[in-house]
């Protein structure tokens, strides 16, 4: 076990804080190119470190030797080191042009009128490593493709930006979240950051400082430990100007409006306690749609590990892990589906349950029908649990509690294919908790004979990322995606959260992020799948080249070259 951090003294949060606001005026004036400077130096520090912070993760989370080491690394510091070069590309062209570096041939207006950015790929090893993956940037109704260029980087259009001073409130899950958070309110919004570690992961604070010295020591960036008591005393302190949190409503709720009944009465209300603005990321019950098809039986199986990957990456310690798993009734694949998964979940290694209250959130949802529980229980491990769910049960807690452990449900929905998905988006909607993250698996002969009914079921689901044949997390890896809940949330009804992350190009009015993948893996794939050199991709549990090709992605991402990215690919080839 790790040991966690010592908790840091109201006096040294004073200190710090005095040294924040002192620092946050020097940061709102420090010119761009003396910015992209500093974030070099970060990604000299995050390379340095990246062995120390994976192994550090691997043994906390009980991973080592189980295949599933490469976890740590692509979530980890290859995400961070891949922002890092995405802001410093966005910076740099920032310097020299006044915006970031998007062409207006990426923008489109969809017959709808709203307006789209491609963000990725961009340049040739996007196409080499990813290729196959594509990410676009839904623009909020009313912005024409003439004005997305306007709206991003606003900070940076500023006469005389004010200083600011942001408190960051980290995840304990994903251990990329908390940096990744502090870059985007350094960078996007302007606020030097308070980032107050969570105790899950607080092993990681001297990791993440060691790594981030050139903000310490410029005093852009402190760090604080503790649970609740410092977490309050925080946000109550009149030197934070803005807060934003990755967590739970119930933390959110919390914060802005106190807690017990008087914290209720004043959410009732509409008058929250706190007075200073706050962004959040909250999760919710992700769905995962699938169209029906003409399959394969290769496609069943393949289709069974992204659907367990979706589900049980870190553990399915993740905000966006899919949860409810929505089925076509008619279709003569889906008992085909279901075994197929039944037979990934049981050859998956058991990993202990690092989260808090994971058992008893597992074992809540899996007290309403029959459920499969497969693998090792208790004495910290939780079963990996699927069962089925009645879409017309309004008290099944499957559709209304975020499980943040190894459960799975699914539901079926009777209907012809376009008939059928319509029904399946309304039930996403209206029914599943949370607007975060959202997937689609189709057969591309499906796509194509059902083109227009897809194409309705992207833009009438609200989540703030869809992905088609992948996993919302690949929007979370991939910075040029925005990360956060649809629009329209209230602090009053903030269901997944307010505000987006990560957004490397900045856009100030994205509505959503949609991400595709092929829907088979390379070789495969050349035959009738429309032909993307994309293997088993590296984030899946069932890929066995996890654990070398992270450290490889972390080589390639620091130093980029032909040799680094063929050593990548070789090794994605055997996953």
């Amino acid at each position: 076990m790790i040991a966690s951090h010592e908790i840091t003294a109201f006096p040294a949060i004073d200190a710090e804080l005095t040294e924040l606001r002192d620092a946050a005026q020097r940061w709102a004036r420090l010119p761009v190119l003396a910015k992209v400077a500093l974030l070099k130096d970060c990604r000299d520090g995050v390379y340095a470190v990246r062995e120390r912070w994976a192994e550090a993760a691997i043994a906390a989370k009980g991973l080592r030797g189980t295949g599933l080491e490469g976890e740590e690394w692509i979530s980890g510091p290859w995400a961070v080191l891949y922002a890092l070069n995405r802001y410093i590309a966005t910076l740099e062209s920032i310097a020299k042009s006044g915006s970031p570096a998007l062409p207006a041939s990426r923008i489109r207006v969809r017959s709808d009128g709203q307006s789209v950015a491609t963000v990725f790929p961009n340049g040739a090893y996007d196409r080499l490593l990813l290729n196959g993956i594509g990410a676009e940037v839904w623009m909020e109704p009313g912005v024409s493709v003439a004005e997305v260029p306007a709206t991003m980087a606003p900070w940076y259009r500023e006469e005389n930006p004010q200083p600011r001073v942001a408190l960051v409130l980290g995840a304990g899950n994903i251990a990329a979240i908390p940096p990744l958070d502090v870059l985007y309110k350094l960078l996007a919004d302007g606020a030097v950051c308070m980032l107050k570690m969570n105790p899950v992961n607080d092993y990681l604070g001297a990791i993440f400082e060691r790594a981030f010295a050139p903000l310490v020591d410029e005093g852009y960036l402190r760090f604080a430990y503790g649970g609740p008591e410092v977490g309050q005393y925080l946000c109550a302190a009149d030197a934070i100007d803005e807060i934003h949190i990755t967590g739970s409503d119930a933390t959110h709720d919390a914060i802005v409006f106190g807690i017990g009944e008087e914290g209720a009465a004043r959410k009732r209300a509409g008058t929250p306690l706190l007075r200073k603005p706050i962004t959040s990321e909250l999760g919710n019950v992700s769905p995962t749609i699938v169209v029906p098809g003409d399959w394969s039986e290769a496609d069943f199986r393949f289709q069974a590990e992204n659907i367990v990957t979706q589900k049980l990456h870190n553990n399915g310690f993740n905000c966006i892990a899919s949860q409810v798993l929505v089925l076509p009734e008619d279709w003569a694949g889906t008992p085909r589906l279901i075994a197929a998964i039944e037979g990934v979940l049981r050859a998956l290694p058991d990993r202990p349950a690092y989260y808090p209250g994971a058992s008893s959130r597992c074992e809540r949802l899996s007290q309403v029908g029959e459920s499969l529980a497969l693998g090792r229980t208790g004495e910290g491990y939780t079963a990996r649990t699927i069962r089925h769910a009645e879409k017309g049960d309004s008290a099944d807690p499957a559709f209304s509690v975020e499980a943040f452990s190894s459960f799975l449900a699914y539901v079926t929905i009777p209907g012809e294919p376009e008939r059928y998905l319509s029904e399946a988006v309304a039930f996403a909607n209206d029914r599943l908790r949370g607007t975060l993250g959202a997937n689609i698996i189709v057969h591309p002969h499906s796509e194509r004979a059902h083109a227009a009914a897809l194409d309705r079921a992207v833009a009438d689901l609200r989540y703030g990322c869809i992905a088609i044949n992948a996993w919302t997390g690949v929007g979370f890896l991939l910075t040029e995606s925005t990360w956060g809940a649809f629009p329209g949330h209230t602090l009053a009804d903030v269901g997944s959260g307010i505000g987006v992350v990560h957004n490397s190009f900045f856009f100030s009015r994205a509505q959503k992020s949609v991400i595709r993948a092929p829907f088979a893996p390379f070789p495969r794939s050349l035959f009738g799948y429309g032909a993307a050199l994309l293997p088993k991709p590296p984030w899946f549990v069932t890929n066995k080249t996890g654990a070398s090709i992270g450290p490889a992605l972390c080589e390639f991402e620091y130093r980029p070259s032909p040799i680094n990215a063929l050593r990548v690919a070789l090794l994605a080839m055997r996953g």
